[in-house]
């Protein structure tokens, strides 16, 4: 995923201005795609140059808000890009290098970490599933409902996912290192 891509489905959603854009990603696309303000407002020019989106015309009241729509030719970029062929991405998480690199040096406070971790894992967890109870509820059956719907449980299987290792982890840290063989003099 790009995050022009990203910021054409919210537009599609819903025209919005930067700062709208901004809190909509701080409140939930940010949980799969991330992105600063400042990298939001940069693509917001680089699609409006491309002629992927417009400023939408706005009263004078309004001041310097900008506020935008996705225009045909963003509509067939990001049908386009769906349809696309991409391979899944390896993983990349320092906390995994980490434990690789404790069964190097030692694994002195990696115990604590990890329960970090497990801790903002829950969190996490919990969020999903209270925008699931919030959002989801058996009355919101369209396709829309259904496949951001698939979106959130990714979420929320993931989250599960990682407390589980965690677990496995921690309980592993847990046993008394096994002693070392001695080494040939």
């Amino acid at each position: 995923m790009s995050l022009p891509h990203a910021i054409l489905t919210a537009l599609l959603e819903k025209p919005s201005s930067g700062l709208e854009l901004t809190r909509r990603f701080d409140r939930s696309i940010r949980y799969f795609w991330s992105a600063t303000h400042q990298q939001i407002y940069r693509e917001l020019g680089r699609l409006e140059q491309q002629g992927l989106i417009r400023e939408l015309p706005q009263p004078p009241s309004q001041g310097q808000r900008k506020e935008y729509e996705v225009l045909p030719a963003g509509r067939a970029e990001l049908g386009a890009w769906v349809a696309r062929r991409e391979d899944p991405k390896p993983l990349r998480d320092a906390l995994l290098l980490r434990l690789r690199a404790a069964a190097l040096v030692g694994r002195h406070g990696l115990a604590a970490e990890l329960d970090r971790h497990r801790a903002l894992h829950q969190q996490t967890l919990d969020t999903y599933l209270g925008i699931e109870q919030r959002d989801f509820t058996p009355d919101r059956d369209t396709e829309a409902d259904r496949l951001q719907h698939l979106v959130l449980r990714a979420g929320i299987s993931l989250e599960r996912n990682w407390l589980d290792w965690l677990d496995e982890a921690l309980a592993e840290l847990a046993r008394p290192p096994a002693a070392q063989p001695a080494t040939p003099v």
